[in-house]
């Protein structure tokens, strides 16, 4: 009886090589381990001079921002002026409580998303339009001129941002006068809660969109020009060579800033808004970060204040875990 192809074929035994590719034992994952625990510390020994340099950064984040972490412990104890930092007095959830009963909380917090979507939803787009604009221009001189021009907004300190706003919003200042040229009647917009959300969204896009491009553009010097010259070949213009080559190029920068946007989703500019808000625009312009500065600085109610603050951290939390796993099961793409 004839053996078929496969039955005159000698399997290999246990352990033996397989077409030229070689047999994985049960020590292989351990001396995988071993090899790359010796290649971090190769890496340790050969570059440590630049491994110093992140000596003072990571002390700075651990006595600035993780530090005061255990200043949390006050949102779940009764903390007064004089008193143990960690609070006298254990309360549990009573302030959360408190602030979730609070219907001026919700009126604050219901303000910070929308100025924080706002923001999001004008600013975050722009600087990629602005960046594919440069991208397009190929003149040098008029190039570094629109960025000199766009960039000098961020150099700028939020006092004179804010400064530069009032002046050209008041009742005497260039807007106003430009509407009574025309026979219309002056606007009292610093006093009008409807103006106050563009207001600000205009002014922080104005001061950052121009900063927000050099990301971008350096996204765009990554992108291999050969798929521009295929692109060409299969009779794509401009307009589809923008859409089929430069944004797919550019989308895990894309995709990482907007994670981190929407992580700081409620941390809207505390600054400005303390600055550019006064009593006749509470209804629109109170956030979260000036309402925690009233009641927990001028108020002295440092445990509620926390509470707050610990709930507000929770979700920026949530939201920024939430946009990573979207953008990874979705897009393909994302920070960890």
């Amino acid at each position: 009886m004839s053996l078929t192809q496969d039955e005159q074929t000698p399997r290999p035994a246990t352990g033996e090589a397989v077409a030229g590719v070689s047999a994985v034992t049960p020590t292989e994952p351990r001396r995988l381990a071993k090899r790359k625990r010796q290649t971090w510390r190769e890496a340790m020994r050969r570059d440590w001079q630049l491994y110093s340099l992140a000596v003072l950064p990571l002390i700075f984040l651990a006595i600035f921002k993780y530090g005061p972490m255990v200043g949390n412990v006050i949102a779940f104890r009764r903390f007064r002026p004089g008193g143990s930092i960690f609070g006298d007095e254990w309360v549990g959830l009573r302030y959360i409580e408190l602030f979730i009963n609070d219907p001026t909380f919700w009126q604050v917090f219901a303000n910070t998303a929308i100025l924080g979507g706002l923001t999001l939803l004008v600013g975050f787009p722009l600087p990629i339009v602005l960046a594919l604009m440069l991208n397009e221009v190929r003149k040098k001189y008029f190039k570094r001129i629109v960025q000199s021009i766009s960039y000098l907004p961020h150099f700028l300190s939020i006092v004179i941002i804010v400064g530069m706003v009032m002046q050209i919003l008041s009742l005497q200042g260039t807007v106003n006068q430009v509407i009574e040229a025309f026979g219309g009647e002056g606007i009292p917009f610093l006093q009008r809660p409807e103006w106050f959300r563009a207001i600000y969204v205009g002014s922080e896009v104005w001061q950052t969109v121009g900063w927000g491009t050099i990301l971008y553009l350096a996204a765009l010097t990554t992108v291999d020009d050969s798929l521009y010259e295929a692109a060409k070949i299969d009779g794509a213009g401009r307009w589809r060579q923008t859409w089929h080559v430069t944004v797919p190029g550019i989308r895990p920068m894309m995709v990482t800033l907007l994670i981190l946007n929407i992580g700081m989703f409620l941390q809207v500019g505390f600054e400005k808004v303390l600055l550019l808000y006064n009593p006749l625009t509470y209804e629109t312009a109170d956030v979260i970060s000036t309402y925690l500065y009233r009641v927990g600085l001028v108020s002295n109610n440092l445990s509620y204040a926390t509470a707050i603050g610990l709930f507000q951290a929770l979700i920026g939390l949530v939201m920024v875990l939430s946009a990573n796993l979207i953008s990874r099961r979705m897009v393909g793409t994302s920070l960890w």
